[in-house]
Order: C-alpha cells, then sequence, then structure tokens
C-alpha cells in the first residue's frame, strides 16, 4: 500500500535529478492544457453586447444577416482549427509529456525528445481523450462532485496510451478506472498536499510553479502511475 510521503519522495528525486528538462518539459504542458482561460477573458460582456447591439440595430435586417453570416463563419472556421489543433498536436504534446516523466521516474534523466513518442497513433490517442473528455464533461453535468471523482478515475489515460497501445479507447479508460479503484481519496490528498506551492506560485505570479511546483507534481504523478501500474 502507497503512502503519500513515498510518492512524493520519488517524485522529487526524479525532478531533482533532471531538473531542467523536467521545467521545460512541465512548462510545455502546461501551455497546452491550460485552455479555456483565453475565452473567458475574450470580452467585457457588457460593454461588447451593449456596443454590438448598438451598432447592429442601425443596419438594415439584409445587413444584419450578411454580418451574422460571416460571424458564424468565422465561429465554424475557429472550430474546425481548433479541433484540428487538439488532433495533431494538443493530444499528442499532452501524452508525449506524461511519457517524459513516466520515463523520467522510471528510468532516470529522461530525454526531451521523449514528447514526440505522443505524435504516434494520432487516431487512438484523439479518440481515447475524447473519450475521455467527453465521459468528464457528462459527469460534471450531472454533478460536480462525481464530476471530480471521475477526473481521478480517468487520471492514468494519457500514461496507458503508449504503454498498453493494443488496448482500445474504452479499455484504456476502463484500465484507468480499475487501476484507480481504492485510490482516488488517497490521489485527491497527494494533490492537495501540493496546495502550499500552488498558492506560492500564484503569489509570485506563476515563476515557483514554472520552476519547481508544475516539474514536481508531474514526476509525482508518474510515480504514482508506476506504483499502481508496479502494483496491479
Amino acid at each position: 500500500m502507497w503512502t503519500i510521503g513515498e510518492i512524493k519522495t520519488r517524485g522529487k528525486a526524479a525532478f531533482k535529478a533532471n531538473y531542467w528538462k523536467s521545467v521545460l518539459v512541465a512548462f510545455i504542458l502546461s501551455i497546452f492544457t491550460a485552455g479555456g482561460s483565453a475565452a473567458s477573458q475574450a470580452t467585457n460582456s457588457d460593454d461588447a453586447t451593449s456596443e454590438a447591439a448598438g451598432v447592429l440595430s442601425g443596419l438594415s435586417p439584409e445587413q444584419q444577416l450578411t454580418i451574422l453570416g460571416i460571424l458564424m463563419g468565422f465561429v465554424g472556421i475557429a472550430l474546425v482549427i481548433s479541433i484540428l489543433v487538439r488532433i495533431f498536436l494538443t493530444n499528442p504534446i499532452q501524452v508525449g509529456c506524461y511519457r517524459f516523466f513516466k520515463k523520467n521516474v522510471e528510468e532516470g534523466d529522461a530525454e526531451v525528445g521523449t514528447i514526440k513518442e505522443g505524435f504516434g497513433g494520432y487516431g487512438h490517442t484523439f479518440v481515447t481523450l475524447f473519450l475521455r473528455d467527453l465521459f468528464l464533461g457528462l459527469w460534471f453535468l450531472l454533478l460536480f462532485i462525481p464530476g471530480i471523482v471521475k477526473t481521478y478515475s480517468y487520471k492514468m489515460v494519457p500514461y496507458i496510451i503508449k504503454d498498453y497501445p493494443e488496448l482500445s479507447a474504452t479499455e484504456v479508460i476502463t484500465k484507468s478506472r480499475q487501476m484507480m479503484n481504492g485510490n482516488k481519496g488517497r490521489a485527491f490528498l497527494l494533490d492537495l498536499s501540493f496546495i502550499g506551492w500552488i498558492f506560492l506560485g500564484i503569489i509570485t505570479l506563476g515563476i515557483v510553479f514554472v520552476f519547481w511546483t508544475g516539474p514536481y507534481m508531474s514526476n509525482t504523478d508518474a510515480a504514482l502511475y508506476l506504483e499502481l501500474k508496479n502494483n496491479q
């Protein structure tokens, strides 16, 4: 039975032994998994809405429909681009970064080039992570707490994709659930044990998070995965 102290010690040792590479890969991972923050800052909704309404009110119905059509076209193009970026860039990089940290804990001194391993098997990676995100979205639609629980159930999916390439997308998700069965509570407490470092990262405008908290947590998560995998 694993303990939080043991997993963190193993993660920290791997991090410190390969410090700068861990920092770089964790930074890359944070960039591609940040998601959504730009959308939340896209507008000052009250001012933007009132200005748009004022402009449109001075146009004829035909002009309004033309502008609406152009806007819908831009939205459609942006949606297609975002899907393509997710398929061919975001998902593979996420899987590749997890692969790096797994190898760093397991073998030591992993190379940044390990990230490129995530670019093999686009279809399998995309379908698996798409289903994971879809299932999580549906759980969060039900209630917040079940969504959090399922987040921990699917925590090991990005590692399993490459370690068990013979598994289908649904089998990868099922295996993650099996690995996390009985471990979700302690995994949550493991994440909670980093709360001080996370706050320190916020206070320092992300500096501590980039150079310590992020790579430390990523190596620790990989250490947890290896512990659960070896104990199956």
